[in-house]
């Protein structure tokens, strides 16, 4: 759905629509006041000058609402949209559209935590998945998960790059628990079915086993050790990584996006 104001059809016909509230002299709306559109949408609050300027709730004939600043008629600033399917918008707007920081929550539970643009996710940004308790963290490009970020279980992580909302290329698997990495590379191989179509799925490909990277400020002298238990650990890494057959949910690109898995 747009979540765009309609039409205030009112500035040119002034007999269409109901208007209850001050004016200045040249008889505009200015300062507070309540006009119910033709369509039947409602709004309340602040006028400069015929247009809705300032604080103000902007409710649609469909069940949405809008609480938040305007500015020459556009939503401006910071508001709150809240949408007929439940989901939910808090954040920055500029000129009618998401755009800067805000924060999603969709109506299967799922947040994101992040920057927009153009109504995208689009910058810096945390998508919870709660079904799964699973985050991804990261860069986003018109709202796919693009370029380096971290998709975070509860008890391991993927680091590595991405592409389409899908990872690509180089990366690693981090296990906390059991003190190493798993690092290798996602390839995208061709795969036919019973009925020949074609279609393309990811393959990780290990390439070692490392200790956990070190933190970026070190004790001076301090040596790495490759102990027997360090190798014993190893060996559960690997094991432990033949588990991990899955990958981060798809993110769509529709209008409002919803998520599934692959």
């Amino acid at each position: 759905m747009s979540d765009a104001g309609s039409e205030d059809v009112d500035a040119k016909k002034n007999k269409l629509g109901e208007y209850v509230g001050d004016r200045n002299e040249a008889g505009e709306r200015h300062g507070h006041g309540r006009a119910v559109l033709p369509n039947g949408d409602v709004y309340e609050g602040e006028y400069e000058n015929g247009k809705r300027n300032g604080q103000g709730t902007y409710r649609f004939k469909n069940g949405a609402r809008y609480v938040g600043t305007y500015f020459q008629n556009m939503k401006h600033g910071q508001g709150i949209f809240y949408y007929p399917d439940g989901s939910k918008y808090e954040g920055a707007w500029v000129k009618d559209v998401r755009r800067g920081r805000g924060v999603y929550i969709y109506p299967n539970g799922d947040t994101y935590d992040g920057e927009w643009l153009q109504h995208l996710r689009h910058g810096q940004g945390t998508y919870n998945f709660k079904e799964t308790g699973s985050k991804y963290q990261g860069s986003w490009v018109n709202g796919n998960m693009e370029s380096a970020g971290e998709y975070i279980h509860c008890n391991h992580r993927y680091e590595g790059t991405f592409a389409n909302n899908k990872p690509s290329g180089s990366g690693k698997y981090v296990f906390p628990d059991i003190k190493c990495e798993q690092h290798g590379d996602y390839h995208v191989e061709d795969q036919f079915s019973s009925s020949q179509d074609e279609t393309q799925v990811l393959r990780w490909v290990p390439r070692k086993i490392t200790e956990l990277t070190p933190p970026a400020i070190k004790t001076a002298g301090e040596p790495r050790r490759h102990t027997r238990k360090y190798q014993e650990l190893s060996l559960s890494c690997h094991s432990k990584s033949k588990l991990d057959k899955s990958f981060p949910p798809n993110v769509s690109q529709t209008y409002e996006p919803t998520l599934s898995y692959w």
